[in-house]
């Protein structure tokens, strides 16, 4: 974010122009609850190969609910057999085999287990889960859309799931493995001390372990391929966890621009894999906070040096890749005042002057969709090229402190290609206890 003059000067911009010139292309959206007219906005992009849809906040209802119209569609009438979320690999796998596999429905409280737990386990996500698993019923096992997470924390849950399918396929291969991630055993339930004591406390890393495994899985996989692809396919996905999470947590204390770009290239790296696993043809959705899906280079994050997916989704797919953003002004979020704090239920203060959610409020427009894609949309581009605040609430929220801990500067026109907005929102609606009693909690740094 700017500093001293530039900051003041962005925060008592005028809104009225930007205000005027959004207005005059705000798409009036339905509410997301009803799903087949809020979706029929969304048709225009069902011919790329990505379609990625953020979130503003981890906690707020009508962005899963947005997302779940809009992914429905996708699927139900564009090709699209993928969706991938900002979520470990394990809990997602939970969800995949019920919806893919016809596994039960998993219990509450089973998976999502660490901080933050609403941001997946909430009545919003087990009623898309609920539609996927009845869309699927009726397909055969390739062409069903399966559910998967890009995250980078699971390291216990992940070394558990490799050392499971090895049991199953090469007993010998599992006491290897049982050995090599005995390294890790110490610190499965507070990973970040691991990363303490190897950056300050003298001790010496697993790293050569865990690469030693990963390679043994790659020599082996055309055996255990024949047998069962899937379950190789996610056991691996599994130990490619363990690799990037050892690491994680050994530079998450020497830089955070470091350990934040280490996360979402291995997010990326995770969608480039399930993109291959999947097939020629494969089309996949991904649901992320909008600082993981709009392209970093536009925003404060990328000025100092920080990648995101977004951005390397872009690299990659070009205008085959849609980012699009959610915003919203006030109403009511799930998150915590600090991390691994209880959940509350936060009231969210107004958009500051000077940012793009002040300007959308000042539209008139309840809910829109705003796209400046295509040569007709010019007026609005350049209208959004200008660098404005704008705000990210991640799981913690900090109302008192807002302006330091919320927004960032970014230039709209190039980090999204469209923005989905809703004047007022709630917060998603948790299942059960949000922090089981006796979970192990990880520490990112960063949303």
């Amino acid at each position: 974010m700017g500093q001293g003059g530039e900051q003041e000067q962005l925060q008592h911009d005028k809104p009225e122009s930007l205000s005027d010139t959004l207005r005059g292309y705000a798409e009036p959206l339905p509410h997301p609850e009803q799903v087949t007219d809020f979706a029929d906005f969304f048709d225009r992009y069902g011919s790329a190969r990505l379609i990625l849809l953020g979130e503003a906040t981890h906690g707020t209802s009508e962005f899963y609910r947005a997302r779940d119209a809009i992914t429905r569609r996708l699927i139900e009438r564009h090709g699209f057999t993928i969706v991938a979320v900002e979520a470990d690999w394990p809990d997602a796998a939970r969800i995949d085999n019920y919806v893919r596999h016809h596994d039960p429905r998993p219990r509450r409280g089973d998976g999502f287990a660490r901080f933050p737990t609403w941001m997946w386990r909430n009545v919003e996500t087990l009623a898309f889960a609920d539609w996927l698993r009845g869309h699927n019923e009726g397909l055969p096992p390739d062409r069903r859309c399966s559910f998967h997470g890009l995250d980078i924390y699971s390291l216990n849950q992940s070394t558990h799931a490799v050392i499971d399918y090895l049991d199953r396929v090469d007993p010998g291969t599992a006491a290897k493995a049982r050995l090599r991630f005995g390294c890790l055993s110490p610190w499965q339930d507070d990973p970040t001390r691991y990363g303490r004591e190897t950056m300050y406390g003298g001790r010496e890393s697993c790293e050569g372990m865990v690469v030693q495994q990963l390679r043994e899985m790659l020599d082996k996989r055309l055996s255990w391929l024949k047998e069962d692809g899937q379950t190789w396919f996610d056991a691996f996905q599994s130990a490619r966890v363990v690799r990037a999470a050892e690491r994680y947590y050994r530079i998450m204390y020497r830089s955070s621009t470091e350990s934040w770009n280490l996360r979402d290239r291995h997010m990326f790296d995770t969608l480039q894999a399930i993109m291959a696993h999947r097939g020629d043809g494969a089309k996949a959705v991904i649901w992320a906070h909008n600082s993981h899906i709009g392209n970093a280079a536009a925003t404060a994050m990328g000025w100092r040096g920080q990648f995101n997916i977004g951005e390397l989704c872009r690299i990659a797919y070009g205008d085959d890749a849609v980012l699009i953003g959610f915003g919203t002004d006030t109403g009511t979020v799930a998150a915590a005042s600090d991390w691994g704090a209880d959940m509350r239920i936060k009231t969210i203060r107004p958009a500051r002057p000077g940012s793009y959610e002040y300007a959308f409020r000042h539209t008139g427009v309840a809910r829109s969709l705003t796209d400046w894609r295509g040569p007709d949309r010019r007026e609005l581009m350049e209208a959004l090229r200008k660098p404005m605040l704008e705000r990210a609430i991640g799981v913690v929220y900090r109302p008192e402190t807002e302006l330091l801990s919320h927004y960032f500067e970014a230039v709209m026109a190039e980090q999204f290609d469209a923005w989905v907005w809703f004047e007022q929102s709630k917060a998603v609606a948790p299942l059960g206890r949000e922090t089981p009693h006796g979970a192990p909690e990880t520490y990112p740094f960063g949303l």
